[in-house]
């Protein structure tokens, strides 16, 4: 093995010490693509990966709602007692900040490995989940908007 490989396998030795599934198979399966010689996937994976994995969070989340658990009655609710509202107004902020943290990454490319390593740090080490450079991406693009203003 190369040393080229040697960043996959911290992160697979570091998930696993930090019990992250998430990301020792996704280090894992990285891993055995380069050993196999299967490089020309990574592309695909690059530029098609974050919305098969949106589409697929997508599905998971929605799922409730096809089996019965969230009814109709459950989504007005959310309109009526304040942790609620505050639920809701959450995750309209989040959804929108991680929009523009995609597109922050698209304008800012070199920006993507600070991402990815803090978010490998706040899954392996905290129990965050793997998402988080969409919503950190955003939550720079805030700061830099931000700062920009008070200028």
């Amino acid at each position: 093995m190369s040393f080229e490989n040697l960043p996959l396998l911290v992160l697979l030795l570091l998930s696993v010490l930090g019990n992250n599934q998430s990301v020792a198979i996704a280090a894992g399966l990285l891993l055995i693509l380069k050993l196999l010689g299967l490089n020309a996937l990574f592309p695909i994976i690059e530029s098609k990966g974050i919305s098969i994995g949106i589409t697929i969070l997508t599905f998971a989340i929605l799922a409730p709602l096809a089996t019965g658990r969230i009814t109709l009655g459950n989504i007005l609710s959310a309109f009526k007692s304040p942790i609620t509202l505050i639920a809701l107004a959450s995750g309209i902020f989040v959804a929108w900040t991680a929009g523009r943290g995609l597109l922050f990454i698209n304008a800012s490319p070199e920006i993507v490995t600070s991402l990815v390593l803090g978010t490998v740090f706040g899954v392996c080490f905290l129990q965050g989940i793997a998402i988080g450079p969409l919503i950190a991406g955003g939550l720079v693009s805030l700061v830099v908007a931000f700062t920009n203003l008070i200028k």
